[in-house]
């Protein structure tokens, strides 16, 4: 071998060190890290070992086994199931769609959705509610997304007319779920016959559809160059961060009722999602005024030379900036609103912790089971924060988030 080829070879990037060599210099480097290393592997070894033998040996499933359907929609009427049936019909075609015009930002939601109806679908218990016409056409969703993912790919159906669609759809969920009186077959169904997993995401996401704008003009409200603007916000936020939500709850549920007329009514699931709201919009008005604060004020400045106006440098200079600083604290504030949905039950709206605990008290045999029903609970509530964290971490990978 030539001296030129041995000085080529020298320049080029070293080889990558085997799987000996990496533990070697991570995890065995020194004394004290080599401890560490065994000693987390003892943990490690001790915890998934002990839950992997009472999950699939000692813990008994039957109380979840058992009412599939109640953790999933509450006391909502069996014969009017195929309601929901027709809405998860509508969200998996528009899934399908948007996992293609988005690909990887959607992947992790396309992936669950379609877990959750296979395993709704071949439910392993013989529950008389879920029946084989409800297994097969949960398998059929599975289908349609597959379909949506091909339609997505036409050039004719743009990520604008996508947003609409989805839109539409959350207005038709809610016609669809609670009925109208001028059709025969969209008979009402009150929502206290709602319950389970489908209150808690209704009350998730209208929460944090709504609070998310509402904070947004409360942010840029704190910020007015107006007094009387400002110190409303100010006051509006400072007072409800300054209250605990289940305080706020209460209030909605059973203060506000008192102030208004005896034939004046305002359902529960509404009350708690005002409340939910209210309390949500205080913290992101104070998240996205953290982002407003960061921005160097020689934007501004440069804008208003280059002669654009308020109103063109907020919306098209700052504020896009200051929510693209403040995805990772927004994305948490939405986790812990999803989270605190289980604080509605307080109220008598019975969503998915409700549903667990009325399984609980159903069936003396059942005394005991605790850790089955709530463990159960825990995961589809990790799950799905989970996905809510993955999703932020993707955005802010998309959008450079500290890196530039």
């Amino acid at each position: 071998m030539t001296t030129a080829s041995k000085a080529q070879r020298g320049l080029g990037p070293p080889e990558p060190p085997g799987i000996l060599t990496w533990v070697r210099k991570n995890l065995f480097n020194s004394w004290l890290n080599g401890l560490l290393t065994i000693g987390s592997l003892v943990l490690i070894y001790l915890v998934l070992s002990g839950l992997l033998r009472w999950i699939f040996t000692v813990a008994n499933w039957e109380p979840v086994l058992n009412f599939p359907i109640l953790y999933m929609v509450g006391q909502y009427p069996r014969e009017l199931l195929w309601r929901i049936g027709l809405m998860l019909a509508m969200y998996s075609l528009l899934l399908g769609m948007s996992w293609r015009k988005w690909s990887g930002l959607l992947s992790l939601l396309g992936f669950t959705y379609a877990g959750f109806m296979l395993v709704l679908a071949l439910w392993p218990a013989a529950v008389p509610t879920l029946t084989t016409s409800m297994r097969v056409a949960l398998l059929v969703n599975i289908g349609i997304i597959a379909v949506g993912y091909l339609l997505g790919g036409s050039a004719k159906i743009s990520p604008r007319a996508l947003l609409i669609a989805w839109f539409i759809s959350l207005l038709l969920s809610l016609i669809l779920l609670y009925g109208t009186p001028l059709l025969n077959i969209l008979r009402i169904v009150p929502s206290n016959l709602w319950g389970g997993l489908l209150v808690t995401l209704i009350l998730a996401i209208g929460a944090i559809s709504i609070s998310f704008p509402f904070g947004v003009i409360l942010a840029l409200g704190r910020r007015s160059s107006l007094p009387m603007i400002r110190i409303i916000c100010t006051i509006f936020i400072e007072v409800i961060r300054g209250v605990p939500l289940i305080s706020i709850l209460f209030m909605a549920s059973i203060i506000v009722p008192l102030f208004l007329p005896v034939e004046m009514r305002i359902d529960r699931l509404i009350r708690a999602l005002v409340g939910m709201t209210i309390f949500s919009a205080a913290y992101t008005a104070e998240n996205v005024r953290g982002g407003l604060a960061s921005i160097p004020h020689g934007q501004t400045e440069a804008a208003k030379a280059l002669g654009h106006s308020n109103f063109q440098i907020t919306i098209l200079i700052v504020l896009p900036q200051a929510l693209r600083a403040v995805i990772p604290p927004i994305v948490g504030q939405f986790i812990a609103l999803f989270k605190d949905t289980t604080l509605a039950s307080f109220i008598a709206v019975i969503e998915l912790l409700a549903v667990g605990r009325a399984v609980l008290t159903s069936d003396p045999a059942y005394i005991g089971l605790q850790m089955e029903i709530f463990g159960f609970i825990a995961a589809v509530f990790w799950i799905l924060s989970f996905m809510m964290s993955h999703a932020s971490r993707r955005i802010e990978a998309e959008l450079g988030v500290g890196e530039r």
